[in-house]
């Protein structure tokens, strides 16, 4: 079975690809990392089709560059600069820079290993392409286009109703059905309801004139582990002072679960309680990571009201409008929702992710607020990395 090509634009990827790459081209390009592929989900089975389908698809990935209008529309994003667009115009794809196995068993390997810079980009194009590939040729296709449409018509039936009263952004790329079912989903969302302020997908923000939306991910504060000058438990602090000194306050949601909110909160002083608009979450209870969140800028004297606390771990619309009913009079709320809006269908998404794991040869790892979160191929490397988070929270409890 030939599928047509999956990514036909390198802008099919979520904007914090650009955001956290801007900022790795400005600052640390000589930064190499390797990325590894996860399948969540136990039992998930991968056949020699799928295998050579995902590898003709990745070929198809390193033929395509940039072209004029997307780099123009990049430009026309407040706070991309132009020498990364210009970087952009001479990027592309690198084939070698991806090795695929495919195990007895039907387990999929993949691992991408080069400059941080670029390898970091395969990411969302690769989940792109397992994930269609998989429920293309695992299932009747027809059959789960069908139970999607009639969810997603009974969702938008739901906002038009004032069942749900929230705003989100759609965050359904990696894990999407397909391109197709994503390019409907947000079109009809952004329609149809007054809810969804915008989309993760670049392209998609430019195809229908919506505001595109991310800041940055788990691994932009990971890179950090891997660079010797700086104490494992301190990297939110540079992470965040280089994140402003690119974007100087514009482009600011933190996400504060890399390491644990708590050590977050440590380096998320009265300066940047200031410079970032609001924080993401991503992992934990939210209900208690929002409490600790007002908590925490009602300590620096700043109204949590002018502040947004935006939701993005494993959200459906039921879970969404239960937690901003909870905060909405006590801070700006919105989420950010994906496998829900892009992939939900009569049968189960997959739960698949590719993680950075090790950068400049060194291990780095996400500790997050929930334990079965974590990822990290050194089992010694992530105990130390647990060891120095708790030394750095303990000494600081004691010395306040």
């Amino acid at each position: 079975m030939k599928l047509d090509p999956i990514v036909i634009s390198l802008l099919d990827t979520d904007l914090y690809k650009f955001n956290m790459d801007q900022v790795i081209f400005h600052k640390h390009t000589d930064l190499s990392g390797e990325y590894y592929f996860r399948c969540r989900n136990a039992g998930v089975v991968f056949t020699k089709e799928m295998f050579d389908e995902i590898n003709a698809q990745i070929d198809h990935l390193c033929s395509l560059t940039f072209r004029k209008d997307e780099l123009d529309y990049l430009r026309s994003i407040r706070f991309i600069k132009n020498d990364y667009v210009e970087f952009l115009r001479l990027w592309h794809p690198i084939r070698d820079y991806v090795e695929t196995r495919l195990s007895d068993e039907g387990e999929l390997c993949i691992v991408v290993r080069g400059p941080l810079f670029s390898a970091m980009q395969f990411e969302i194009y690769l989940l792109e392409i397992v994930n269609e590939v998989y429920f293309r040729m695992r299932y009747d296709y027809d059959t789960l286009l069908a139970s999607a449409k009639e969810r997603l018509d009974r969702k938008i039936q739901d906002f038009q109703d004032g069942k749900y009263t929230f705003t989100f952004a759609e965050f359904g790329c990696r894990r999407r059905l397909s391109r197709e079912w994503e390019d409907v989903a947000v079109r009809r969302l952004s329609a149809e309801t007054k809810n969804m302020t915008g989309t993760s997908n670049v392209y998609l923000a430019m195809k229908y004139g919506l505001k595109p939306i991310g800041t940055y991910a788990h691994e932009f504060v990971q890179m950090y582990q891997g660079i010797d000058s700086i104490p494992l438990a301190y990297t939110n602090h540079y992470a965040l002072e280089d994140w402003y000194d690119e974007y100087r306050g514009d482009n600011g949601t933190a996400l504060t679960d890399t390491i644990t909110t708590d050590l977050f909160l440590m380096d998320f002083n009265r300066a940047m309680v200031n410079n970032f608009n609001g924080v993401r979450h991503d992992s934990g209870d939210p209900y208690e990571w929002g409490e600790k969140i007002i908590r925490h800028y009602e300590k620096y004297g700043v109204d949590p009201r002018t502040k947004l606390l935006l939701f993005s771990d494993s959200l459906d619309f039921d879970r969404a409008q239960a937690l901003y009913d909870h905060f909405k009079d006590r801070a700006k709320v919105s989420f950010g929702i994906g496998t829900f809006c892009s992939n939900d269908t009569s049968e189960e998404a997959l739960n698949i992710v590719i993680k950075l794991q090790t950068v400049n040869g060194r291990a780095v790892a996400k500790l997050s607020d929930t334990p079965g979160k974590a990822m990290c191929r050194d089992a010694e490397y992530l105990e130390y990395l647990k060891r120095s988070v708790a030394f750095r929270l303990n000494r600081e409890k004691e010395t306040r």
